[in-house]
């Protein structure tokens, strides 16, 4: 069956994220509508953009504290995350302004059975080339995750949200119909709640988290106030800077990973993330900005699928998709702190310099990653090839 082969898996995997991660944008990218239709101030437009961040941690908490990752069967954990998802975002324009905030909460913890699920299963297919696979699979949450900014095209605020709802469904469905784990897929461990407690103790899997925590503080903010920070700049595409750019630094991240080795292309993309951050002060209001910004929107985001890969090579086996998920959902409790901090920063200094701010955690997750280079390279050449 064409389904049992990896190369489909992959590419059925990559669709169910396009279509299920429409959601995460979907409100916030129809914020300016909301204000005029719903009187929405901008505290309650960012809370929007907050509170799904918050909602995907408390979902992945969850998630980890029980290890539904590993015990549940993954397509079906993965489709419901889709369709619950898909029913919070349609109750949107239904229930009011007075629901928006819970309701986006409620998305937010649905998406974390779609996000670290999917990477589990995609790890379960591809013990070699995990960078690349993998980095598809980011790459696919990235034009999903951009998605919304094209839909804005084709009607009401209410239609975009419809529209988004209804490609969610359609993940659940392709889900349960044709996404199934691999042959490295682990059997049902014995429920383990102190495994958290085992990845903070173990240093290779702390480090990792780290440098994830310093990409995470600079990528959600980034990509949530883009489209306003390119207003203030009069230039550019949110879906061009997001979803291309995103994609193709996503699949070059994932290829150069499985030949140089995740600490080599995370420390690498984040300093030239943190570079360009710095550098997009000096260039606002020149023709440099653009090309800058293209640069940005693929360095930021070409590291993220190798924290993934070399978390999933270090964590049990037994416990990949609880690592996984625990540690995105601290990461993205600290990208609301950055979603948070940047709107009030911006009235202060001005778009052109408030983005400078992204620049601190990158640095300091290169600084993490060095540690795990460090301590792969105290044992033998080979057995540090893919870390």
């Amino acid at each position: 069956m064409i389904f049992r082969r990896r190369g489909a898996q992959l590419a059925v995997i990559a669709v169910v994220q396009v279509l299920a991660m429409s959601l995460w944008f979907s409100a916030s990218t129809v914020v300016p509508a909301l204000r005029v239709d719903w009187s929405l101030s901008r505290e309650a437009g960012i809370l929007l953009s907050v509170t799904v961040q918050l909602g995907f941690a408390a979902g992945a908490v969850v998630s980890a504290a029980f290890n539904l990752a590993d015990r549940i069967e993954p397509q079906r954990l993965l489709a419901g995350g889709a369709a619950l998802g898909a029913s919070a975002t349609a109750a949107f324009p239904l229930a009011g302004p007075a629901a928006a905030a819970p309701l986006r909460f409620l998305t937010g913890f649905a998406l974390a059975a779609v996000y670290p699920v999917g990477m589990k299963i995609v790890v379960s297919w591809f013990r070699l080339a995990r960078g690349l696979a993998l980095g598809v699979l980011v790459g696919a949450l990235t034009v999903g995750s951009a998605l919304p900014g094209l839909l804005t095209g084709i009607g009401s605020w209410r239609a975009v949200l419809d529209v988004a709802a209804a490609l969610a469904l359609l993940a659940a469905l392709v889900a349960v119909v044709c996404v199934r784990p691999g042959p490295d897929w682990q059997p049902a461990p014995p429920w383990e709640p102190r495994y958290l407690l085992r990845m903070v103790r173990a240093r290779s899997q702390r480090l990792v988290c780290l440098g994830y925590f310093g990409h995470m503080w600079e990528l959600y903010a980034l990509w949530a106030w883009l489209p306003v920070y390119l207003a203030a700049a009069g230039t550019g595409s949110a879906f061009a800077v997001i979803g291309l750019a995103g994609a193709a630094g996503s699949l070059l991240g994932g290829l150069l990973s499985d030949r140089a080795g995740r600490t080599a292309v995370t420390i690498g993309a984040m300093l030239l993330s943190a570079g360009c951050g710095v550098l997009s002060v000096a260039a606002w209001g020149t023709p440099l900005l653009v090309p800058l910004l293209f640069l940005w929107g693929a360095a930021v985001i070409a590291d993220s699928a190798q924290f993934s890969a070399a978390l999933s090579e270090v964590a049990d086996p037994r416990y990949v998709g609880t690592a996984l998920t625990a540690m995105t959902a601290a990461g993205f409790v600290v990208s609301a702190v950055t979603i948070q901090l940047l709107p009030p920063l911006a009235d202060v200094t001005g778009w052109r310099d408030a983005v400078a701010l992204l620049s601190i955690g990158p640095v300091l997750g290169a600084l993490a990653m060095s540690g795990v280079r460090a301590a792969a390279g105290a044992r033998t050449p080979r057995s540090t090839a893919r870390q």
